[in-house]
């Protein structure tokens, strides 16, 4: 009996879900297309405005995209209290948390209703699975973005701090971007891994990007010479360029901050190692960092771009791969092939 494996790409709006089996043609494995966690539990928590009753937050460190349904839960004049756990959802400074006028208790207090935080909540997926009589899976592996807990340190520094650890001493190897035991300052990566019993975890822009390498043409390509592989998410976006079974070098943008013209320079500079960390940092990135770039590589020229905001690259010399014929699930399918990539 094959091994199916469950794998959740799991964003602010939507968490995008694949049902691996390896004996089962990938057009024939179910695929779905859901309201991310930070959605669902966000409406729960508009119900409970609605009611006019005050909340506690419990549970995990979760996807920050509930925190706008929590924003309007105080603006609306209720109170809100959070255990420290979930907390962190809010911040990594607990200060802020309880400056923004959040009680930190351990203990639902009373008259308050109870809301757990969690980006996978195994009752919700068992109920779903049994409705749509699937059975359940032998595995699961997930994603998520996850800035990191980086105390007195700016967020985005720390994050890239992270890019530069994978390219030193991860030997820039894809598949190192699926961990089987999350670094520490990954908070919500460790959480999320805990929730899904011990599975494989990754960052969502890292498992989109390795998402195009299922498409076995671009894996051959990239052996042969440099190519450049770009995710452009609705919040952040991120370039890989890859050559030899190596990444050679990593460049993190907010997609708010730049246009289609800028984006393209800069992946043009990125490309020939002359995009420094300092720019993209001043341009309220996260940074930018390149190896010493072989001759072999050819300048990274092919350019592949996935992700829900890819049309920003429309016009430009750039390819638009489909990654298991659904380039909404790339995520899911970078799970499977980090994975693959492991086991060789």
């Amino acid at each position: 009996m094959s091994r199916t494996t469950l794998c959740l790409d799991i964003g602010s709006g939507t968490q995008d879900v694949l049902l691996y089996s390896p004996d089962t043609e990938i057009e024939n494995c179910p695929k779905f297309v859901l309201p991310s966690p930070a959605l669902q539990i966000g409406k729960r928590i508009e119900r409970l405005r609605l009611e006019g009753k005050s909340i506690w937050l419990h549970g995990r460190n979760m996807g920050g995209g509930v925190t706008r349904f929590i924003r309007a839960h105080q603006q609306a004049g209720l109170s809100v209290a959070s255990s420290t756990s979930a907390a962190y959802t809010m911040a990594d400074d607990l200060g802020r948390v309880t400056d923004s006028g959040i009680q930190i208790t351990e203990a639902c207090p009373e008259g308050f209703a109870p809301v757990r935080l969690t980006d996978f909540d195994e009752a919700w997926w068992r109920n779903f699975f049994d409705a749509a009589e699937l059975p359940w899976p032998d595995s699961i592996a997930a994603c998520a973005q996850d800035h990191g807990f980086h105390p007195g340190e700016s967020n985005r520094m720390g994050r890239f701090k992270l890019w530069q650890s994978f390219l030193h001493e991860g030997k820039g190897r894809p598949e190192n971007l699926v961990f089987q035991t999350p670094p520490s300052m990954l908070t919500r990566l460790k959480d999320l891994q805990e929730d899904i019993g011990g599975g494989p975890v990754a960052d969502t822009g890292a498992a989109a990007v390795l998402g195009t390498l299922y498409v076995d043409e671009i894996e051959k390509e990239s052996h042969e010479h440099g190519i450049t592989l770009v995710n452009i998410g609705n919040s952040h976006l991120i370039a890989f360029l890859l050559y030899g079974g190596r990444i050679h070098g990593v460049y993190e943008q907010h997609t708010s901050c730049i246009d289609s013209e800028k984006l393209w320079s800069d992946l043009s500079y990125f490309r020939c190692g002359c995009l420094s960390f300092d720019q993209v940092f001043a341009d309220r990135g996260h940074g930018c960092m390149t190896m010493d770039l072989p001759d072999e590589a050819q300048g990274f020229k092919p350019t592949y771009v996935i992700g829900p905001r890819r049309n920003m690259l429309q016009g430009y010399d750039v390819s638009f791969p489909a990654p298991g014929g659904d380039m909404m699930l790339a995520g899911a399918f970078g799970l499977i092939k980090g994975l693959s990539m492991q086991e060789r």
